[in-house]
């Protein structure tokens, strides 16, 4: 009997990037029609990366109306564009060598990049910033990437529709929470994080999940009524609103009517909603099972909080991979208008990479809402108040492991981003992890610039 070869379940990195491979290099050629007949592989075309330009704009002698809503990425309403296409291959990867071809394989220079080019990282950080000072002051010693301030047209239209979202469509909060609402900044925290993303309308897929996933966490955790009593029930029901229930006639109606009982499940059904009409299947299926994860973690720290446990060092940062941000980078392609393929996220490199940024960017909220925390209510579980309980050190002494800790999860996501990128040359994983590197960024820029909720120890 001849061998039948592995199964698509064993399927390796490489023979992924090879099936999607021939799709993706189409897309190039079609982006580069001077390559020569020799070159062009007579396969069907894959999904256009239709919202980045083929070749720079010229400057328009005067500024056409824009809307809002098809803003370009990193340009002021009105003005020309030039943009490199996020994507790219090692040096010693043979690639059809026309002008088009070449840009489209050289990779982006833009906001957010450095991170995934170890030449760049070299750099002093301040170079990587450009236009008027981020506010609010960095932890000293945190490894970061500084980045500019987010374009304030897309900002002010992100934060004006939010809030007609939470208002009109959802009832989110009542009058008296407005000033935490607009205190949040979610517009200008997704902008930051999201700078490719090709309009308005792709912003606010992030934008809508953010908060609803904030409202969840407020509302059933945290202090807007939240408690660990219950949590899980709670937690259960909310998820239909993302993964449905399939049951009889006789319920369905019942839990339907369900959805609109409260806040948070409001929000959860209308930002899935959105979500649905704008990614692939498999991108909603990625998302539920990411917003499972962060349930779990949720779980995992009220039952701490019930028996009055501390954990471990390694305990805590276990809890912390799943209750993470882990669901907001792993989004960026749905919001930058693209996919990488199910496949390639389901790779084991891939996995690893997502999670050290989902890791290092949860750790960011931990020092930077360590005084707020400490001001709360009750033993508020974050890893410097853990590595000062369990390691026997001062308040002081576990902030600066902590910072340690972060720095360790960064160098081991850009390294591994990069090895990632160069050992998996199909255009859309560079992109992917590039999307993740400039997410991990805004992460950091937001929590740095929102003074009004957070301020840093006095430990320097």
């Amino acid at each position: 009997m001849p061998d039948p070869g592995p199964s698509p379940l064993q399927s390796s990195l490489p023979a992924a990037a090879a099936r999607f491979g021939a799709d993706l290099l189409t897309n190039a050629v079609a982006n580069a029609p001077e390559v020569t007949a020799a070159v062009k592989p007579a396969l069907p075309s894959g999904p256009p990366l239709s919202f980045l330009p083929a070749a720079r704009v010229a400057a328009p002698t005067t500024a056409p109306t824009v809307d809002p809503g098809t803003v370009p990425v990193d340009a002021p309403v009105g003005a020309a564009v030039a943009v490199d296409l996020p994507v790219g291959v090692p040096a010693d990867v043979p690639v059809p060598q026309a002008p088009a071809a070449e840009r489209l394989l050289r990779g982006p220079s833009g906001l957010g990049t450095a991170s995934l080019y170890p030449a760049r990282r070299a750099e002093p950080a301040a170079a990587a910033t450009t236009g008027p000072p981020v506010s609010g002051r960095p932890i000293p010693g945190l490894y970061h990437h500084p980045v500019a301030e987010p374009d304030p047209a897309r900002v002010e239209e992100v934060s004006r529709r939010i809030k007609a979202w939470a208002l009109d469509e959802v009832e989110l909060y009542p009058e008296d929470w407005e000033d935490q609402f607009d205190g949040f900044s979610v517009g200008r925290y997704m902008v930051a994080c999201h700078p490719d993303a090709p309009t308005i309308d792709h912003l606010m897929i992030a934008t809508r999940l953010m908060v609803a996933e904030n409202a969840v966490d407020d509302c059933y955790c945290e202090d807007h009524g939240g408690s660990p009593i219950g949590l899980g029930g709670r937690l259960l029901l909310a998820h239909t609103a993302l993964d449905p229930l399939h049951t009889t006639e006789d319920y369905q109606p019942q839990w339907a009517r369900s959805l609109h009982s409260d806040a948070p499940r409001r929000a959860y059904r209308s930002a899935m909603e959105y979500f649905d009409r704008q990614s692939t299947p498999s991108q909603a299926d990625r998302f539920r099972h990411d917003m499972a994860r962060l349930h779990l973690g949720y779980l995992a720290e009220a039952a701490w909080t019930q028996t009055d446990h501390v954990p471990e060092v390694w305990e805590y940062l276990a809890m912390r991979q799943f209750n993470n941000f882990r669901p907001c980078p792993t989004i960026t392609d749905t919001v930058g208008g693209y996919e990488l393929p199910a496949d390639l996220h389901a790779q084991p490199a891939m996995q690893r990479v997502i999670a050290l940024a989902g890791n290092a960017t949860t750790i960011v909220n931990d020092l930077y809402s360590y005084t707020k925390e400490l001001a709360a209510p009750g033993k508020h579980l974050n890893l410097p108040v853990v590595i000062a309980e369990r390691e026997g050190v001062s308040d002081r002494e576990g902030y600066l492991r902590a910072v340690e800790v972060h720095n360790d999860l960064m160098r081991a996501f850009e390294a591994e981003a990069a090895a990632l990128a160069a050992a998996c040359p199909v255009p859309s994983v560079p992109r992917f992890l590039r999307g993740v590197a400039v997410w991990v960024d805004g992460n950091h820029y937001w929590h740095q610039s929102n003074t009004y909720r957070y301020s840093l120890p006095d430990f320097w």
